[in-house]
């Protein structure tokens, strides 16, 4: 449950740090406004006492003790010395003001019986508080105690303005205390902002852009450090999703112009219900080949997300490639043919796998064939590998280097609509399982393209 103080407190690291300082710091002024006010008190009650001690010892020359009797002499200033004194013989009171209140007496009268020095303070009603000293006044043949008496409101009124103006400045530098502390820390957490507002503006648009940690203090190189990490795998989602999202457009044009080719024949004119029917099969083919390649594509995507390799299977590699080039259709220029001399061939992949890493090879060998496209298999002593090869103009040399880069062409103007996602998917989906995709540069009069996978 929330309490009321929870509310109140600031929602800001700024103002909770300003808050933590001025609570140290008004702990801090509390401690040493009462150590302060102690000692003042206790160094103006020695002052009291001292004017005090003094008063008496001018009073005890007037007190004559050395006969059996104690005798008070006559002076000049009789009249200050007895304004605030009293004089005791033993018990015996022989002098005290003409005005003495009677609770003064007797604390005069306590402090005389001891005999010895010694103070105390009375509380009367006017003066507030009167400070009482004793002094005895020791003779060869009695004794005598002379008490003084001093009103302590003058030294009171000191101590009351020492505390109000220390209360006053401790004021002023709480309120001091905050205002740097805000200052201070607003200053100290600027780079901070400012690191926050470009990490959130690289992230939205992928940006290669890092803070890195020259010239930052160590604990804003290790934020840094970590913000730069964060954008790095941000981008590297950004990229897998832009990857996935390119991949599956790709993928999925194949079966979609299938779809819309057999939906515009259907249209086209009246068809019988076998015409239909073949219609719905080519068509319900294509719907479950869209649905194969989007499985295939996500899980190896998913599982590229988390590290992990993708699960083992096995596929007989001779129906697959057939049907790989039955779902071609009618080829008026290109003839694809399947060449395999180990029907018992087998890869250790998953089937729809396979087909994701051959579609491409094919489509592409199809697309830049002058007449014949060959599609063969063996064995290898450590795998499978199948070639796909074409009898086109081949693959330029200056482009071998950016043959297998996710969007590169040879010739963009070449009249075909590819992406160039087919070759870099290929092959990244065949490393997934342990294999390679590459290009045969010893072959010549075509392209030819090796797919090595694990054998079954």
């Amino acid at each position: 449950m929330n309490t009321p103080l929870r509310h109140l407190a600031p929602h800001t690291l700024r103002g909770r740090l300003s808050l933590v300082a001025v609570t140290i710091a008004a702990l801090l002024i509390t401690v040493l406004t009462v150590a302060f006010t102690t000692v003042t008190d206790r160094h103006l009650r020695h002052q009291a006492d001292d004017e005090l001690r003094t008063r008496a010892a001018a009073v005890a020359t007037t007190v004559d003790t050395s006969g059996r009797r104690v005798r008070i002499l006559d002076t000049v200033n009789d009249g200050l010395l007895d304004a605030n004194s009293w004089i005791y013989a033993g018990t015996r009171l022989l002098e005290k003001p003409p005005a003495a209140a009677a609770p003064l007496t007797r604390a005069a009268g306590r402090l005389a019986a001891g005999r010895h020095d010694g103070c105390t303070t009375v509380e009367t009603a006017n003066p507030r508080f009167v400070r009482l000293c004793a002094r005895p006044v020791t003779g060869r043949r009695s004794t005598a105690t002379v008490v003084t008496a001093l009103d302590l409101a003058p030294y009171r009124n000191s101590a009351d303005t020492l505390l109000v103006g220390s209360l006053v400045l401790d004021g002023v530098m709480l309120a001091g205390t905050y205002a740097l502390t805000r200052l201070a820390v607003g200053r100290a957490l600027r780079p901070v902002r400012t690191m926050t507002d470009q990490a959130t503006e690289w992230s939205a648009v992928g940006s290669a852009e890092r803070f890195g940690a020259a010239r930052q203090p160590a604990e804003l190189a290790r934020l840094g450090a970590s913000l730069d990490a964060l954008l790095d795998r941000i981008r590297s989602v950004l990229r897998h999703e832009r990857q996935l999202t390119g991949e599956l457009s790709h993928e999925l044009r194949t079966p979609l112009t299938r779809i819309m080719i057999e939906l515009d024949w259907w249209r086209a004119r009246p068809r019988s219900a076998t015409e239909t029917r073949a219609t719905h099969e080519v068509m319900a083919e294509a719907a479950r080949s869209m649905r194969t390649i989007c499985d295939t594509l996500l899980d190896d995507a998913r599982e590229d997300a988390l590290g992990a390799s993708t699960a083992p299977g096995t596929a007989q590699v001779v129906p697959v490639l057939r049907r790989l080039v039955g779902n071609l259709g009618p080829q008026d220029r290109v003839t694809a043919v399947v060449d395999v001399g180990d029907p018992a061939l087998a890869a250790g992949v998953a089937p729809a796998l396979l087909e994701r890493i051959v579609s491409p090879l094919l489509a592409n060998a199809v697309r830049h064939a002058r007449a014949t496209v060959t599609v063969s298999a063996r064995r290898l002593p450590d795998g499978v590998r199948i070639d796909v090869t074409d009898d086109g103009p081949g693959v330029p040399e200056a482009f071998l280097g950016a043959l297998f880069q996710p969007g590169r062409r040879a010739d963009r103007d070449d009249g075909h609509d590819g992406a160039g996602l087919g070759l870099p998917l290929a092959r990244r989906l065949a490393r997934s399982v342990g294999g390679e995709v590459s290009h045969d540069p010893g072959h010549t009069g075509g392209a030819r393209f090796l797919a090595d996978l694990p054998a079954g």
